[in-house]
């Protein structure tokens, strides 16, 4: 091959003699060009030099072969730079080398930048004039990625990213395409599995090159544990392919995935372990039911929410309940949108994350690095947070550790005017971040969120369900409607798995359910019915009072009275009202109610737990108003009036476990 090279060059060049020759005012550098060309290579140059030096990165991953910086000796003038950079092409050239000069310098130091191959170096450092050539290499900002600084949230030392830990402990099974292993981001951080099932590319004309094959699967893998992207940068990352070069897999290939996992964890466990699913399809009974197996395993799942700015709950694995799912913000911390698509919202998303213009490893090269979006990227950050949280507590479920996620993330960043208008209340206003170093929250402290269900038919006494997840405990239930005509809610349980049922009112437009769900209780926990309408639900004793929820059977607006925290633990029903108590037992748990009853009418009413004591219960208390429903926000309740000129108060339920030098009250 290179013979033939040489024979296209030379017949090149002598077609340029020719045209030189006929040329009588050839300049004094052709000259040189055409007497090396023409030059007998038997016969020694006329000057004997020693070589110049040759220098390259002492760090292998970043150096750039074919790519040298030719610096001349002090002294040398500006045209004998070009004139040495003419003579080294022609010199590769009659040897059957191209060579490409990139650059040229003549303000701090005199030389050039030439691309070549490297047989051609012997031949640049004889050349006069020359100090010494350096190979090419990668340099890289110092500057923490915004994406990184975001997630620390300035708890951390300034200008440096670091995190509690790294994340050593902990597995993470990435189902995605292809990974380049050999990256320096990943390079003995990731192990590719014998797992393949993906479907044929679409077209004719599909190159299936390995940097387009890899280019998601490095991306992601980077932004989990890449050395200078990366998250959690000591987790290991187990490679699983079920997508294509195109990016695109199918419901039974991401089946098969998992059921390669479960049979390989079978075989050789992992704890903590962590599945990453960045990639979604339109909703799936099936492939929602497996990721419901592996949670109930042990393992921890994490998904990406979506980019079609949508409902996240139409798509799948996004819209199971127990897997992770994760939107996307952008450097403001508003939702990712990018044209026509952007994040997907809901109630079925958990955390949001960084997702836009997200730095991390390029399959283009092993040391190459590029930029991509999504929530693909978003979920990413949200597995290397869990992993440094499971490193702290490995032994957290998967419920303990969503909890332990909300609890360190920032609160109401999200400005709600950017969410569609239907999914405002129901997206959670929070974005993922690494825990304070000084932190010493466990999976056994008392953590609560708020879960909502979809909005119920317009239809007189239409029901909307809350359910908790598993290893949670629904501390209360209550109701939201938008117009206000609501019925209440109850407490039910199905299949051994209690409910938060609300009921649209008369001329309703649909209603919420609102379930309290906590994890870390340390308590047997019970719902007590009233025993008849207008009739009290009265906690057994040695019980607290977590939460009250009403329901009537008029379908007008449901609201009881204060709940009673005294010697007797209840929730008061009115006329017509039935009552339910949430209420739990353990000699270390202890609560107290909180209120905020302003003066005159205010449309939104809200109450605050003290540091150290979680939310519980959330209810409204109409001093006339129209009370459209009370909700937890975060660690404060939240209730929302209309129409009349009394307003309404709003009444916490605040709880915790008795800190062991505090002497229990009797």
């Amino acid at each position: 091959m290179r013979g033939v090279v040489t024979v296209c060059c030379l017949s090149f060049l002598l077609g340029l003699v020719a045209v030189v020759e006929s040329d009588e005012d050839y300049t004094e550098d052709e000259e040189m060009i055409l007497s090396l060309i023409l030059q007998d290579d038997t016969q020694p140059e006329a000057e004997s030099r020693p070589s110049a030096q040759f220098y390259r990165c002492t760090k292998d991953a970043w150096r750039m072969p074919g790519q040298y910086i030719v610096v001349m000796r002090n002294g040398t003038h500006v045209n004998q730079v070009d004139r040495t950079a003419r003579r080294l092409r022609a010199k590769a050239a009659k040897r059957g080398y191209l060579i490409e000069i990139l650059q040229t310098y003549s303000g701090a130091f005199h030389g050039f930048l030439v691309k070549m191959s490297s047989d051609v170096l012997h031949m640049a450092v004889k050349l006069p004039h020359v100090e010494y050539i350096e190979e090419d290499s990668s340099i890289f900002a110092q500057s923490i990625p915004w994406n990184l600084q975001r997630i620390l949230q300035n708890k951390h030392e300034p200008g440096k990213y670091s995190p509690p830990n790294d994340g050593a402990k902990v597995g993470v099974y990435l189902l995605d395409t292809s990974v380049q292993e050999t990256h320096r981001e990943i390079e003995d951080r990731v192990m590719v599995t014998d797992f393949n099932s993906v479907p044929e590319e679409d077209g004719v004309r599909v190159h299936r090159q390995a940097s387009q094959c890899d280019s998601h699967g490095t991306h992601i893998a980077g932004v989990v544990s890449g050395r200078d992207s990366g998250v959690a940068r000591g987790a290991s990352v187990n490679s699983v392919r079920v997508l294509n070069c195109q990016g695109k897999g199918t419901v039974s290939g991401a089946l098969a995935g998992l059921e390669y996992i479960q049979s390989s964890l079978m075989s050789q466990p992992i704890r903590p372990v962590i599945l990453l699913l960045p990639f979604v399809g339109g909703f799936s009974r099936t492939l929602n039911a497996a990721c419901r197996t592996m949670v109930e395993s042990g393992a921890v799942l994490i998904a990406a929410a979506g980019n079609y700015n949508d409902d996240a709950c139409l798509y799948s694995p996004a819209s199971e309940p127990e897997v992770i799912t994760v939107g996307a913000v952008n450097f403001a911390d508003q939702p990712l949108s990018t044209g026509k698509t952007g994040t997907n919202v809901g109630r079925c998303v958990d955390v949001f994350a960084p997702g836009d213009d997200i730095i991390s490893a390029s399959s283009d090269c092993s040391t190459c690095f590029t930029t991509k979006s999504g929530t693909s990227q978003a979920a990413a950050h949200v597995a290397g947070v869990a992993a440094v949280l499971l490193n702290l507590s490995p032994n957290s479920s998967s419920a303990e550790l969503l909890q332990q996620l909300l609890y360190h993330s920032v609160k109401q960043v999200i400005n709600p005017e950017s969410l569609p208008q239907d999914h405002r209340l129901t997206t959670p206003n929070i974005v993922v971040a690494l825990p304070d170093p000084t932190s010493t929250l466990t999976g056994e402290d008392l953590l609560c969120r708020s879960v909502w269900s979809e909005r119920s038919g317009a239809s007189g006494f239409a029901t909307a369900v809350a359910r908790c997840r598993q290893g949670e405990e629904m501390l209360s239930c209550s109701s939201f409607s938008h117009n206000g005509a609501r019925a209440g809610e109850r407490l039910e349980v199905s299949d051994g798995q209690k409910e938060c049922v609300a009921v649209n009112g008369n001329g309703g437009q649909g209603v919420f359910a609102v379930a309290r769900c906590c994890t870390g209780h340390k308590a047997q926990c019970q719902m007590i019915e009233s025993p008849e309408r207008g009739a009290d639900a009265e906690c057994p004793p040695n019980h607290q009072l977590t939460g009250c929820s009403s329901s009537s059977s008029s379908g007008d607006v449901s609201d009881s009275d204060r709940p009673l925290h005294g010697s007797r633990r209840a929730c008061p029903a009115k006329r017509g009202v039935t009552s339910y108590a949430s209420c739990c037992h353990t000699s270390s748990l202890e609560c107290h109610l909180k209120e905020h009853d302003p003066t005159g009418l205010s449309e939104q009413v809200e109450v605050s737990c003290e540091d150290s004591w979680t939310l519980t219960g959330c209810q409204a208390l109409s001093r006339g108003s129209v009370t459209h429903g009370a909700f937890a926000l975060g660690n404060n309740c939240v209730v929302r009036t209309s129409g009349g000129n009394k307003g309404a108060a709003a009444i916490a339920t605040c709880c915790r476990h008795r800190p062991s030098d505090q002497p229990r009250d009797h």
